[in-house]
């Protein structure tokens, strides 16, 4: 199912969105890695799940749980739910598995979508992730995906942007080398927006 939407997706990005991506050489072929992106439309997981060869796992609000038939495809493609606005350790502890077993986790690390396009602040869980696990984080742009049906830009063009991972050691995560690593990471992700 994953593999069968992935090509029937990149057919229909690259024939009506005219999408563009770049980078895809920066992701480790094998590993637990984490892609941090920016995130402005409900547009962004798939089009980055399908901008790239190794398969990922999302977290997602809980909230899109709660839709049945929604709930069974977004599960079906490896997503799992997240509280937002307080310490989800179940989420926490799917996402150390998902790194554990050599797998491709996705996470926005503003933690919610950018209603402006801009980039927001971001929260310490992806810094912290890679801090527990070890796990490279590869930053990610995505850009038009927010004008879509928008006037004058009906079908905007789609891209994704890959930068080159950060290699992370595994250590104590204290709060000045998660800030720190937060800051490097945004740092990153903001320089792949401003890339012409």
């Amino acid at each position: 199912m994953y593999s069968f939407l992935r090509w029937l997706l990149r057919l229909f990005f690259r024939l009506v969105f005219r999408w563009k991506v770049t980078g895809t050489a920066n992701i480790p072929r094998e590993g637990g890695v984490i892609i941090a992106a920016n995130h402005v439309s409900l547009w962004d997981p798939p089009v980055i799940g399908c901008a790239m060869d190794r398969r990922i796992s999302f977290m997602a609000k809980e909230e899109l749980f709660a839709i049945p038939v929604f709930n069974w495809i977004i599960t079906k493609l490896g997503a799992f739910p997240v509280r937002r606005g307080a310490a989800d350790r179940n989420a926490i502890r799917t996402a150390v598995a998902v790194l554990e077993a050599g797998g491709v986790l996705g996470v926005f690390p503003e933690g919610t979508r950018s209603r402006t396009g801009k980039l927001g602040a971001a929260e310490p869980g992806v810094a912290l992730l890679a801090l527990k696990t070890g796990a490279p984080i590869v930053p990610c742009a995505v850009l038009g995906t927010n004008k879509v049906l928008r006037q004058g830009q009906w079908l905007p063009r789609f891209e994704v942007r890959f930068g080159k991972p950060l290699q992370v050691i595994k250590g104590r995560a204290d709060k000045e080398a998660v800030d720190r690593l937060t800051t490097t990471i945004m740092g990153e992700i903001r320089e792949l927006l401003a890339e012409e």
